[in-house]
């Protein structure tokens, strides 16, 4: 495949966005709950959620911004980027697309104050970790031997770093 241009890697980024974190994190998320609020939802359980939401999707969106713009490439596997992107929220943290969809799952369940929401961002997070572990990285370290290797023993997976990694 060639190189994409900034628009191809954006409306690329655009339609994966709608796909792939909107059927995860929006579609499903709202069949199970039809967006409704459970009896257990409280004002401050809700605001809570509804701020984790508001925070994860200015992440998720900054990130496929990132991609497309920095990274020469898309999110979705099948148009990589062409670069390892490292910085903004990836300085932080390897995976920050991963955590934000969480986010989104895990507010809905405080806002919605949905156990099976809570039970499905478990399942989610977990298959997260797994595609992580055994596609992305072996995946990037091929990719990106040296890159990869720097940025691997800077940055955490999940958990972010208080100040941004700057590769030397």
């Amino acid at each position: 495949m060639s190189e994409m241009n900034r628009t191809e890697a954006l409306i690329g980024s655009a339609a994966f966005l709608v796909i792939a974190p909107g059927s995860v994190a929006g579609l499903v998320p709202w069949l199970i709950t039809h967006w409704r609020f459970g009896d257990g939802a409280s004002t401050g359980t809700s605001v809570t959620g509804g701020i984790i939401i508001a925070l994860s999707l200015a992440l998720l969106i900054e990130c496929f911004l990132r991609f497309a713009i920095k990274g020469a490439g898309t999110p979705a596997p099948i148009a990589p980027t062409k670069q390892l992107v490292v910085s903004g929220a990836y300085a932080r943290v390897r995976n920050p697309m991963y955590v934000a969809v969480s986010g989104l799952i895990f507010g809905q369940a405080l806002l919605f104050a949905s156990a099976a929401l809570i039970a499905y961002g478990i399942t989610i997070w977990f298959a997260f970790l797994l595609f992580v572990l055994y596609y992305e990285e072996p995946r990037l370290k091929d990719e990106f031997p040296e890159a990869y290797a720097a940025y691997f023993e800077n940055v955490p997976r999940w958990r972010p770093r208080f100040l941004p990694w700057k590769p030397e």
